[in-house]
């Protein structure tokens, strides 16, 4: 397999003004070689856990595996592999001990093994790409009314404040959640801009203030810190993290 694509990056993650502890997690590789973020659930450090625990697991299988995959169908299956085996360690740990029970996260990904990106998840932490001064969300809810949408029983609009906006059908600590992380194959172009987040970026924030904000920032760390304390400012009720993933050469 080729080289990684040659990316700069940011990250930030806060606990916000209205929650107690942070149940959010990201993490780098130092090489450039995968990107996470997940968002906890479960109240008081049961999110926290969880959340915690698909981080650590996940970049552990990814670390051990991807320098040895020959194409894209061993990669995809090598990220779901990574992310069920996270499921079913939440789980098991749900089962066991009182205080983790019925705990639960999303992780959203973008992995970079050699010549382009893959990108996908579990849940409502979201990917988009910012191209050409065009944003796209690359990444689908796994909400219910994600679910109304596509189905065309409300609009885009009702979705915006939808009362089962948060309210998930797949995420990991359920037996849905090892089902598949919709792993797409992404072209990499230089000069591309990669962000992702959990639903504290866009409780805060729309798609278009994201865009904005995502073009005054040449810096990732810099555009990664205005992202985070724009939706704090805007009223985000939940912790905020977001990643920002610059392409340099692809």
């Amino acid at each position: 397999m080729s080289q990684p694509v040659r990316c700069r990056w940011g990250a930030v993650t806060i606990t916000g003004n209205y929650r107690e502890n942070n149940e959010d997690n990201l993490h780098v590789d130092p090489e450039g070689r995968y990107f996470l973020v997940a968002d906890g659930m479960g109240g008081q450090s049961a999110g926290e856990k969880a959340s915690e625990l698909a981080i650590e697991l996940v970049a552990d299988r990814l670390s051990n595996c991807l320098t040895d995959l020959a194409n894209d169908n061993d990669v995809v299956a090598a990220i779901d592999e990574a992310v069920a085996h996270a499921n079913a360690e939440i789980m098991a740990l749900g089962e066991l001990d009182p205080k983790y029970r019925n705990m639960g996260t999303t992780i959203t990904f973008v992995i970079n093994p050699g010549g382009r990106l893959f990108v996908g998840g579990v849940g409502d932490s979201r990917v988009y790409r910012l191209r050409d001064g065009a944003l796209d969300q690359l990444t689908k809810d796994h909400s219910l009314t994600q679910a109304l949408l596509d189905a065309g029983t409300i609009t885009a609009e009702e979705a915006a404040n939808h009362r089962y906006k948060n309210v998930l059908y797949r995420y990991l600590g359920t037996k849905e959640g090892g089902q598949g992380t919709d792993a797409q194959v992404v072209a990499a172009a230089a000069s591309d801009r990669f962000l992702l987040c959990s639903d504290g970026v866009t409780d805060g924030i729309d798609d278009d203030e994201i865009t904005r904000l995502l073009q005054s920032e040449s810096d990732p760390q810099k555009a990664a810190e205005t992202l985070v304390d724009a939706a704090l400012n805007g009223g985000s009720r939940d912790n905020i993290t977001c990643i920002v993933v610059d392409v340099e050469s692809a």
